[in-house]
């Protein structure tokens, strides 16, 4: 079935790579498990025109580990998970790539949900973005070469996204199971609480125009899309954010007249939440 998504995993911890094997059964996936790194990398040397997702074991060794894909010029969606055994391993910089997706400890179970985000942020993922400036020639070439490759992945895996579920912007189906609504309480609180702080981060840092402002904001979208939170909840979100600042600002009696600009924060992330639900929308034959 040419539709299927080709994962290649490289897993040293037994009891984190039966659990993988557990979640990922079905006719969904082409699954490639690996636990040396040779095999591994062969796999990536020979095969990475085929594969459509790699899932890599958090460990002070991951970061070499990449760099040996990198010298194989290989790009692809990443999700990293991390090893249960080495507690508090995890890093917040990217190792792989910018668009690599990190799953929380604990969250091994969001894996297919985590597989699909990967794949979205991949393929959004920009040359500038992930590749620094070099000086030389010889640099100039190499880089060119993979930047090349990189955008070579993306239109592939567009084009078999497109042809797998067939309709074009979004390339991933939501599990319903995910949405905000049909959550467990506990998991929806804690879902409500992650998605309130990272929207009161982009507001914070909105007029400030850090470098990854954009990232954030489609981080944002993402969860709230794959949950299926309608715009008028994120508007409910922004109110009772501003409703917070305003008791703050009269508490250190300023103005609260300067919270108007943050409406257009509102209308930025509002518009990106509407462009990811109107390409999830099937064409019309």
């Amino acid at each position: 079935m040419q539709s299927q998504l080709s994962i290649c995993t490289f897993l040293p911890n037994n009891a984190l790579f039966e659990s993988v094997c557990r979640l990922l059964t079905g006719e969904r996936y082409i699954i490639h498990h690996f636990q040396e790194v040779d095999r591994f990398l062969e796999c990536i040397e020979q095969s990475k025109h085929q594969l459509d997702c790699l899932i890599l074991q958090e460990s002070p060794q991951l970061e070499s580990l990449i760099a040996q894909i990198d010298r194989r010029v290989a790009f692809l969606p990443a999700v990293i998970v991390p090893d249960p055994a080495i507690p508090g391993i995890q890093s917040d910089r990217p190792l792989y790539h910018q668009r690599e997706v990190r799953l929380a400890t604990g969250k091994l179970s969001d894996l297919a949900l985590a597989i699909d985000r990967a794949i979205t942020q991949f393929l959004k993922l920009s040359s500038t973005e992930h590749f620094p400036q070099n000086t030389g020639t010889a640099n100039t070439r190499s880089t060119s070469a993979a930047i090349a490759e990189l955008k070579h992945q993306q239109k592939r895996l567009s084009e078999k996204l497109k042809e797998r579920l067939g309709y074009l912007g979004v390339y991933y189906k939501r599990n319903p199971q995910m949405y905000l609504r049909n959550l467990p309480e506990p998991e929806r609180q804690q879902f409500l609480k992650q998605l309130k702080s990272a929207y009161r981060e982009i507001v914070l840092e909105y007029f400030s125009e850090p470098a990854d402002l954009n990232k954030k904001i489609d981080e944002f979208v993402d969860l709230a899309f794959f949950a299926d939170i309608s715009v008028t909840a994120i508007v409910e979100l922004h109110m009772e954010l501003m409703d917070e600042f305003t008791k703050q600002l009269k508490l250190e009696g300023r103005s609260e007249e300067i919270l108007l600009d943050y409406r257009l924060t509102l209308i930025d992330v509002i518009a990106h939440l509407c462009e990811m639900y109107r390409r999830s929308i099937p064409r019309e034959s």
